[in-house]
């Protein structure tokens, strides 16, 4: 018995091991606004409607924010390691799903943002970006409200409505690179 648990130990943590170093450091070789067709179609969060975003307060760090959810109320995230040739994808987006458009036109939220919606296509196919940053949800969020993924991995953040524009976003000229709060 005591064998069998500690076998689960070890099993257990070189999985969580491996989840970190694939969500942590997982680049792709396809482009971020150029389809490539490679790597997998993960299950995603994605509806025919357009309006795809709410808002919701949450608090994060000991601070409330308002910060950004799916349709479903899922919290969402983005990965500081994004740039525009690297989205998460294959056995990244396993357990961090994009946030994936299949409606006509842009998508939009249910109020006012202070950044813009957009969708480009990469390896995932439509995903959605606020203010130029890949949106994703957390398999280890299992209902609204929850944000297990913050922090994760030092690269995984909780989109407040105040991220900063990406650098690498189309148009968007260069600040300081990936805003809001959390950053490495």
């Amino acid at each position: 018995m005591t064998y069998t648990k500690r076998f689960l130990f070890i099993i257990t943590g070189i999985l969580i091991a491996m989840l970190i170093a694939a969500c942590g450091n997982s680049t792709s070789s396809g482009s971020r606004y150029g389809s490539s067709g490679a790597g997998s179609t993960p299950t995603a969060g994605s509806n025919g409607s357009t309006s795809i975003i709410k808002t919701a307060s949450m608090t994060i760090n000991g601070k409330t924010e308002t910060i950004l959810t799916n349709a479903q109320g899922m919290t969402l995230y983005y990965r500081t390691s994004d740039t525009a040739t690297s989205v998460c994808s294959g056995a990244c987006a396993q357990a961090w799903p994009p946030l994936l458009f299949s409606g006509s036109g842009a998508p939009t939220g249910s109020g006012t943002l202070a950044g813009s919606l957009t969708v480009s296509t990469n390896v995932n196919g439509q995903q959605v970006e606020y203010n130029g940053h890949p949106l994703y949800t957390y398999t280890g969020d299992t209902s609204p409200g929850q944000a297990n993924g913050e922090g994760f991995g030092g690269v995984w953040f909780v989109v407040p409505t105040d991220l900063a524009p990406s650098s690498s976003a189309t148009g968007t000229p260069s600040n300081s690179g990936y805003g809001g709060y959390g950053n490495p």
